[in-house]
């Protein structure tokens, strides 16, 4: 590792954020949350974790595979069911912070610096954990969705309604990837040939 890199990696609570975008009125586009965690030329990104609630393995299933393209590791557990009546089935979200202490437990060691998005007042303790071990954590979120707790714990914080030119999704912003089908240009169409182009599955 050459010196003066900065080594980071990306934890996303994907429940608590849908809240906080929910609240921002606009969403986060997951692939320019890595751009702009890749930044700069001394910065090394080192991983990024989404974690998610899923009602049945099949929930979600076109996003979560387009995040693991991007290059996400995507972390998913069973929302808790209650309710009796199956047709009226609800549930209660999934808690995923012990997945995310025990990934950021297992990369400590070679990290300079977390990037972490949630409102997990259960998150306090690993955030001072990474601290003593000399980890910057950088806490993304806006304000009315974390507790004091939290904040406090973290070495800095980012609200995201200041970042909304550098995150919100914007497909037509975005360079397509993921899967490709043949499509025909009305002019290529005449002449019998075709164009091979990207396809992006909504995020």
């Amino acid at each position: 590792m050459e010196q003066g890199t900065i080594r980071r990696v990306v934890i996303v609570d994907g429940h608590g954020m849908f809240y906080a975008q929910q609240k921002l009125g606009w969403f986060f586009d997951p692939r320019r949350l890595l751009e702009m965690a890749s930044a700069g030329p001394d910065v090394e990104l080192d991983g990024a974790y989404w974690y998610t609630g899923l009602k049945d393995p099949t929930d979600q299933r076109p996003f979560r595979d387009a995040l693991t393209s991007l290059g996400y590791t995507v972390r998913s557990k069973p929302l808790r069911e209650f309710g009796a009546d199956p047709e009226h089935r609800q549930f209660a979200r999934a808690n995923l912070d012990v997945e995310i202490c025990l990934d950021l437990m297992l990369v400590a060691h070679r990290l300079d610096e977390v990037w972490l998005l949630s409102g997990s007042r259960d998150l306090e303790r690993v955030v001072e954990t990474l601290r003593a071990r000399g980890v910057r954590t950088t806490l993304l979120n806006t304000d009315g969705m974390v507790p004091r707790e939290l904040r406090n714990a973290v070495d800095v914080f980012v609200d995201l309604a200041g970042r909304r030119k550098q995150l919100e999704k914007a497909e037509a912003a975005q360079v397509p990837v993921f899967h490709r089908e043949l499509v025909r240009r009305p002019q290529e169409r005449l002449e019998g040939s075709s164009l091979e182009v990207a396809v992006a599955p909504s995020l």
